[in-house]
This record gives structure tokens, sequence and C-alpha cells, in this order.
């Protein structure tokens, strides 16, 4: 972790109040649920309640469950012993082994199989786990810290997510603002990100925003929180000259460009970008409002909102070439909502 990385910056009321429950549950030896959206620092309250508690001087373990396949997950999690699967040519410790005595980060829960959903609740409840291709038990201390930007509740109901762990990782549960919604901490994190930049590019002072790009700052949604500020603010500090006093060009999408690639209808070579998934696309072609409510009558009111929020998505899908993004502001929803409601009627 660079220098001061692990920093938490922020005067907003929400934020602080989640700060502060942070530190209260830290000292508590039970598990904690955090809520966000992607970039706005979830990892680091996770490292906060950590370093904060009694485990402080203990291993801190972090995955992210989206980062490696389905089959992959329990052996990285609970270990596996030789010859459990093609490849495992000899016995090796998960990570809950290697986090024994103090705390892992399990960010992405949502994305957990349901077969890893039933060890993780067995090692929350009876501290206890069995390695991949063994019987014997072996028991660990570990604190649980997990965290998603999915509806967790939702997909419990679903039947995505098992309810009774879902109830013993919600012992206390920390949801973070987005970005869009602490105003009052977007240009301090901008000055605080452009000060660390100057420094990397060895200079004394780091230029201000001016008003103009202040403005800017303040008026953009920030889908990527915390994490997409300090990229575009690092990318107009390192792109202001440097005898400039305040910085007045910010580029919010590296990718705008006159020539950036196109999908044409026309040219299957070409790449597309952000595409939907194959059902997606198709459902957006034969999808019209017509087939939609042909058969309305014959559907209950619930059924008939899902069919017009599917005509929504495909539509808005249709509409901007398939890419994600666009789709997302043409419904003025942020790119994970936007992906959470493809998720939810099964375009995803």
């Amino acid at each position: 972790m660079n220098r001061d990385d692990h920093r938490l910056i922020g005067q907003d009321v929400h934020f602080l109040d989640v700060l502060e429950r942070a530190s209260r549950v830290a000292p508590l030896d039970r598990p904690v649920l955090i809520i966000g959206e992607r970039g706005s620092g979830k990892e680091l309250i996770s490292e906060r309640i950590h370093r904060l508690s009694l485990r402080w001087d203990q291993p801190y373990i972090t995955l992210n469950c989206a980062a490696l396949p389905v089959n992959l997950i329990d052996s990285e999690l609970f270990g596996n012993e030789a010859g459990a699967y093609t490849g495992a040519t000899r016995s090796r410790a998960g990570l809950f082994e290697e986090a024994d005595g103090g705390s892992i980060f399990l960010d992405e829960i949502a994305t957990l199989s349901a077969q890893a959903q039933e060890k993780l609740l067995r090692v929350i409840e009876y501290g206890v786990l069995q390695r991949l291709g063994s019987t014997k038990q072996i028991t660990v201390d570990v604190r649980v810290i997990a965290a998603t930007n999915e509806d967790l509740p939702t997909l419990a109901n679903e039947g995505r997510f098992r309810h009774d762990l879902l109830d013993r990782l919600s012992f206390e549960v920390l949801t973070i603002p987005p970005l869009r919604q602490r105003k009052d901490d977007i240009l301090p994190l901008a000055e605080h990100f452009a000060q660390r930049m100057a420094l990397d590019l060895g200079r004394t002072m780091a230029p201000q925003l001016s008003p103009q790009a202040q403005e800017k700052f303040l008026a953009h949604p920030w889908p990527g929180n915390v994490r997409e500020l300090k990229n575009v603010i690092e990318r107009a500090v390192y792109q202001c000259p440097k005898d400039a006093q305040a910085i007045d060009h910010i580029v919010f999408d590296p990718f705008e460009s006159p020539w950036r690639p196109q999908k044409d209808a026309s040219d299957s070579t070409l790449p597309e970008r952000d595409p939907t998934s194959e059902a997606a696309s198709n459902m957006a072609a034969n999808m019209t409002a017509k087939n939609i409510t042909d058969d309305a009558n014959d559907l209950s009111f619930k059924e008939r909102v899902a069919r017009f929020e599917q005509q929504l998505l495909t539509e808005a899908l249709k509409k901007e070439r398939y890419n994600q993004s666009k789709a997302a502001k043409r419904l003025d929803l942020t790119y994970d909502q936007f992906r959470h409601a493809l998720r939810k009627h099964g375009l995803l």
C-alpha cells in the first residue's frame, strides 16, 4: 500500500456516521457486512475495522470472490488435499487457515457459489472447515468482513443467496454513501489526490482547480466514486503544465475521441465496446411494446411491471448500441444499478 492510501477523507455527515459505526464495531468479534458501489472505499472501511480490532497485529487477508472461477473458490478459501481435483499435486492451506487469528475480507461476496456459501456459514457459526478432498475438520478463528454492491436481501428472497448466511453476516451492516451524495467531500478529496500526484511528479506545489473546473467536479455524477475521482484529478495534474497555477481542462472519460472505434452494424469484424450478454441483445432485438403487452391480461401486476422494466432496459440498450454505461445514463441510473437490473431480469 502506498503512503497514506489507507486514509479515509471526508466530512459528509453520512460518511462520518459510517466511519464512527465502523470504529464502534471494530473491537467486537462479530461479522460485518459492507455495502457500497464500486470505488466507494469498501476495502478501506474493512481495513479500518481490522486495524481497530483486537486482532490488529494478526493476519489480514483479502479476496475478491468475483476474481476466481467458481471451481477454484472452494480451494482458495478452504484449501485442498493432494489429488482433490485435476492439477492438485500437493496439499494446500486455504485463506481461512492463513488468516487464523486475524480477519478475512471477502469482496463481491454475492458471487459465491451455493456450496461456498454453505462452507462459509459453517466457518462463521462453528469455526471449522474441511479442505477439499478431506474429511478432517480444521478449527480456525477468523473474523469475517464481507462486502458487496448487490442487494443481498433481494438475492436471498430470490433463492440466490442463503438467508441463514445473510443473517450471520449482518450483525452490523455499513452502507457507504456514493460520492455523488457527498458533495462536500469532492473538492477536499480532489485536493488531496492532486497534492499526492504533484509529489509523484517531483513538483513542490499542486495546481488548484479553477472555479470552472470545480463546478464540473461538483456536477459530475462520479459513477466510479472515489476511485474515479482519483484517476481524473491525477490525470489533470499530470497533463497540466508545470508552471500552471490552476487546472482548467478536465478529462472525465479518457476514451473520448473523434476516432474512437464504433461498432458498425454492417461490419461484424470490429470489436464491440461494453456489450451486454447475447441474451440481452437478442431480447433487445426481438422484444417490442406489442409483444410485451399482448398477453398483459393474463399477467399479474408484478409480472406486468417486470415486463415493462425489461422493455425499458432493452430499448435503452438498443438505442445506445449495447453500450451499458450510456444505456444507464439514458435511464438516469448508475452503472451498478443498471447492471443489477439486467441481472434481475436475466439479461446478463
